[in-house]
Formats: structure tokens, C-alpha cells, sequence
């Protein structure tokens, strides 16, 4: 029986021993410019597989499942394996980290491999393969700005069109580097397809494509830079082979391109003839004040509107503040927009609708109201005021009934009758003595003496610690930045049944949340920098790559189609990952 036992526990043993998973990749070292394939293979059949994110790689193509069974001299071979292309993005040493399946019960991972990626290397080409055209000169993104010189939030737009010669076709395209265009108010024009048309570029016809519009008002004046886009495209060029029928075979290229950074002069607006109500309006504008209702009965309120209305910066200016008299209660006004932003800039309408409610019987003047803007057609200040309007309360209590209520409140009144007016008035009084101590070294007298000198330190105290926070300028950064964080992941919440404005909105709060935790500013928000930061501050790898994959997802996710559910997992996965790197940041 024992040596029955100790056969089966070596044979359990040696069948449990015999399951492999590992990973293999067709060259340790390859160019930029060559591909490489990595098999993940097991000789049993598992689940749950889970691949590495193939960092500093992007896949070009897989996965793609293998299974293979056979028999041979009564033994059976299992193996399955997954297969990837991968096209490295950056030169250096990079490594391919672990993948992970579970098989029987028992989850196995691959050991990491170390790929060493040199620069592109000449490849050898059967000459009939050698394109007839390079991608280098056949392919040009070009970034066509609409004013070189504009005024301070005057709208200008960027066009990115890509132009490619007719001899070559594009199958695919992809951001690199996004401007975050610093300095300006933004706003991208979805573009829903994607047209091929005529263009011509240095006096040569291209095919042209438009990738993408924005919007842009700058918020300085001075030299102001666009930051480059730049794509990774994968592009079809023609060979001097020809298939069967006669037709031209192509071959498969890559391209990186992009549209270089573009500078203007931004003109500040000018001071000469600038209103002192100017609130920065600037474009072409109608200003309206109009009440619900000027006749009213005790007891009611109306609805005075504040509308601005025509083509400019209108989310960037505040509307002027009605001034009513005492005798009308006024709340907070309930803010109302109804702005379009095609590519000629905003458009549409704002409003602030206040609520007034009267005190008193009477008739009350609203005064004249006056808002002024900067008029781009004619480049001067204009100011539109509107008419005086009078409340007429019709009724309900006035102003000087209650003094006199108050005076007549006596509930027995007798009447006094000619030679009789002072028989109601007390001959005798009874009088008591009243003693009183003097002000002058009184308590109170010293309280009040002494109170100033015991305010004045805390005065000196409170100056320096005003002082210290204004001058601590990185601390108030990182105030800012983390209030930011806040505002712009609840706006997000906000808005997540609208994709775009909840993608930038989040991408927004990601970049303002490293920005306090960090200390770097966006310009410096590389995947490597950010990486290699948060991991000097301790955050573990996983929380790191799932942040640089939600940012990365913010950029994608604006262009490409997203559902309501996953848009809510991407809201709840930030959530999670601020959360996280709180606690784990040192």
C-alpha cells in the first residue's frame, strides 16, 4: 500500500511538474523601423489569460490563438499558444513584462523579457519590392492658422489637414503628441467623416484630408506658441511587382509626421476709450434688461432678465449686476447659456435671471444698466444702456405704516375734549435716586483701552502669514492645481452623458491632480517623466500604469465612439486611481 502511495504522489508530482507557460520573441534586438513577434505558449489548456501592456511597444496586430493536439504512442501533446506584432515606439532597452493564465487552479506567469531596440536599420528589399514612391515625401501634415495677429480673446482657428500624393493609401493614424495649446481657450470641432479631396501643396496636387478643427481665443497678449501635432501613420506604397491580373503590388510602411509649432503676436486690447464697466466682452454683441412683469400686488415677485446675446467670447465675460433700491429684495441670479461654437467662433446667447421680490407699497426705479465691449469690425469700445424701469406695487404695507401702526397701537383710546387737554397729565411724580459708577476707570474703560494693543499683534500675525503664503509660490500652485483637480473631476461627473466635454473635463483633472502631487507642470507630463516620478514617490507600478492608461484613454475616447457604460467605468477607474495614488504617494 505504501509503495502504491508513494507511485501515485511521484506520478501526481511529475504530471503536475510537466505544465509549462513561457513566453517567446523572434529577436532579443531589432531596429525601430522592424517588427517583432512574441508567442505565448502552454502545453495545457488554460483560462483567464491576461497579457503584459507591452510598454513602449504598440501592437500592430494580434492576438491571434493557436491550439494543437495529438497523439503519439498512446501519449497525448497538448499546446495553445497567443501571438502578437509588435512595433517598438522608443530606442533603448525595454522590457516586455509578464503575462499571467490560470490553469487547473493554479495561476503561471512568463518571466519578463529584455528587447534592446537600436535605431531604424536598413532593411534588404528584392529591388521589384522597393516602392516607387517614398512616404517621406509623398505624405505632410500642415497646420493652417485663420490670423497671425489677433486681439486678446479674439477667436482664431487651426485646421490640421494632412496631404498625401495619389500614388500611396493610408489605413491608419494616430496621435502621438496632442496640443495642449497653453495660454488660449479652447474648443475642438468634431469633424463625424473623414473626406478626401483636391489640395494642392507647394504647388503640387495632393489628396487632402481634414483631421482636425479647433477653436482657439488667447487669454494673453504677447508671443503665444501652438503646440506641434504629431501622427503615426500607417500608409500603403506602391512596387514594381504586379500580382496575377496585372495589378500593382504594395507593401505596408510607417510614417511619423508633424505639423511643427506655430507662433503669433497676440495684441492686447487697447486702453484709449476702455469703459470702467468693461468685463472683457469682445466681438459683436446686443445687451437687453427685461422684467416678467413692472405692476404688482403685495405679495408677488417678478423676473428680471439680463440677456447678452450675438458672436464672441461669450463664456468668458461676466454680465453687469442690476442695482435696485432697498425696498426690493433681490436674490442670486440663476445663469443660463445657450452658446454654439462652429469654426467663425462662439455664438448664441447668455443670460442672468434675478428674482425680485417688493417690501413696501410704492413705485420703485430699477436704474439704466450699461454693458460696453470691444468691437473687433470696427476696433473700438461700444457701451449699450438700457432704459430706467419702474416697479409699481400696488398694494401691501408702505414704508411709513408701521411707525404709525406702532404709534397708534393703544387698544382704549379716550377723547380729549377742548379746555381738558392736560387733566390726563400726572401733578405729582415719584421719583427714585439712581446710582451710577463712572465711565472712567470703569472695567469696561480698561477692556476698551487695552483691547487695541492685544489686536495689534495678532494684526502683525496674521500680516506675516498672508505675507508667507503670497510669497510661498510653488505652495500656492499646488493649492490651485489641487482645487482645480476637484472642480474639474466634478465637472466631469457632471457631464458624462456628454463624451467630449466629460473626456476633456477628466483629462483636465488627471493633468491638475499630477500637477499638486507632483509639482511639474503640463509641458512636462510625459509618460516617462510621470512614470518615473511617481515611482521615486513610492506609488506602485500597477496604480502608475492604470493612471497612464486612463490619460492615455482621455485622448483616444474624445474621437472615437464610447457608450454611457463606458464612460461611467472610466469615471469610477479615476476615482479609483486618484484615490490610490493619495494614499500611496509619499
Amino acid at each position: 500500500m505504501k509503495k502504491f502511495l508513494i507511485l501515485f504522489l511521484i506520478s501526481f508530482h511529475g504530471l503536475w511538474a510537466q505544465v509549462q507557460f513561457e513566453a517567446k520573441v523572434s529577436k532579443n534586438t531589432l531596429g525601430l523601423n522592424e517588427r517583432l513577434r512574441i508567442d505565448f505558449t502552454m502545453n495545457a489548456d488554460g483560462d483567464n489569460f491576461s497579457p503584459p501592456s507591452f510598454e513602449g511597444f504598440r501592437i500592430v496586430a494580434g492576438p491571434s490563438q493557436q491550439v494543437s493536439q495529438s497523439w503519439i504512442n498512446g501519449r497525448s501533446s497538448f499546446n495553445k499558444s497567443y501571438s502578437y506584432f509588435l512595433l517598438p515606439t522608443q530606442k533603448g532597452t525595454l522590457t516586455i513584462k509578464q503575462a499571467a493564465v490560470e490553469i487547473n487552479g493554479q495561476i503561471y506567469k512568463t518571466n519578463p523579457i529584455k528587447i534592446n531596440v537600436t535605431a531604424a536599420v536598413q532593411q534588404p528589399r528584392d529591388p521589384n519590392d522597393e516602392p516607387q514612391v517614398s512616404a517621406n515625401d509623398a505624405i505632410h501634415l500642415v497646420a493652417e492658422i485663420s490670423k497671425g495677429n489677433p486681439y486678446v480673446n479674439e477667436p482664431i482657428t487651426v485646421v490640421y489637414k494632412l496631404y498625401f500624393s495619389y500614388n500611396i493609401g493610408i489605413t491608419n493614424w494616430r496621435e502621438l503628441n496632442k496640443p495642449k495649446y497653453n495660454d488660449f481657450w479652447s474648443q475642438n470641432i468634431d469633424i463625424k467623416q473623414l473626406v478626401a479631396e483636391e489640395g494642392k501643396y507647394n504647388g503640387e496636387k495632393y489628396r487632402c484630408v481634414v483631421l482636425r478643427k479647433t477653436v482657439l481665443y488667447p487669454q494673453k497678449s504677447g508671443r503665444l506658441e501652438i503646440e506641434p501635432l504629431s501622427l503615426d501613420i500607417d500608409v500603403q506604397v506602391p512596387t514594381n511587382r504586379r500580382d496575377f491580373f496585372g495589378r500593382v503590388q504594395v507593401v505596408d510602411d510607417n510614417k511619423r509626421v508633424s505639423a511643427g509649432s506655430k507662433t503669433i503676436t497676440v495684441k492686447p486690447l487697447p486702453e484709449a476709450g476702455k469703459p470702467i464697466d468693461f468685463s472683457g466682452a469682445v466681438g459683436k454683441f446686443n445687451f437687453t434688461v427685461t422684467p416678467s412683469k413692472t405692476n404688482l400686488k403685495n405679495g408677488e415677485s417678478l423676473d428680471l432678465k439680463v440677456v447678452a446675446s450675438g458672436t464672441g467670447n461669450l463664456k468668458l465675460f461676466t454680465l453687469p449686476k442690476p442695482v435696485v433700491p432697498n425696498s426690493l429684495e433681490m436674490y442670486d441670479p440663476v445663469h443660463s447659456e445657450q452658446v454654439q461654437t462652429p469654426l467663425s467662433g462662439m455664438n448664441g446667447r447668455i443670460s442672468d435671471s434675478y428674482t425680485i421680490i417688493p417690501q413696501f407699497k410704492g413705485k420703485y426705479p430699477i436704474k439704466p444698466m450699461s454693458f460696453s465691449y470691444f468691437d473687433l469690425s470696427t476696433g473700438r469700445y461700444k457701451t449699450i444702456t438700457s432704459p430706467e424701469i419702474m416697479i409699481t406695487v400696488m398694494d401691501g404695507p408702505t414704508a411709513s405704516s408701521d411707525a404709525v401702526a406702532e404709534n397708534n397701537s393703544g387698544a382704549n383710546k379716550m377723547k380729549v375734549t377742548a379746555g381738558e387737554q392736560f387733566r390726563y397729565i400726572k401733578l405729582k411724580t415719584s421719583l427714585e435716586k439712581m446710582h451710577q459708577k463712572d465711565f472712567l476707570g470703569s472695567t469696561l474703560f480698561y477692556v476698551l483701552l487695552f483691547l487695541p494693543l492685544g489686536i495689534i499683534p495678532i494684526i502683525v500675525l496674521l500680516k506675516k502669514k498672508k505675507e508667507a503664503i503670497d510669497g510661498d509660490v510653488v505652495g500656492n500652485k499646488i493649492r490651485l492645481s489641487n482645487k482645480l483637480a476637484k472642480k474639474y473631476l466634478s465637472e466631469a461627473k457632471n457631464q458624462i452623458s456628454n463624451k467630449e466635454p466629460f473626456y476633456i473635463a477628466l483629462e483636465k483633472a488627471l493633468h491638475n491632480f499630477l500637477k499638486a502631487k507632483l509639482n511639474i507642470e503640463t509641458s512636462e507630463m510625459s509618460k516617462d517623466k510621470i512614470q518615473e516620478i511617481l515611482l521615486s514617490r513610492k506609488a506602485q507600478p500597477e496604480t502608475i500604469q492604470s493612471f497612464i492608461s486612463l490619460t492615455e484613454n482621455c485622448e483616444f475616447a474624445r474621437y472615437a465612439p464610447a457608450s454611457s457604460v463606458a464612460i461611467q467605468q472610466d469615471f469610477d477607474k479615476a476615482v479609483t486611481v486618484i484615490s490610490e495614488l493619495e494614499k500611496q504617494i509619499s
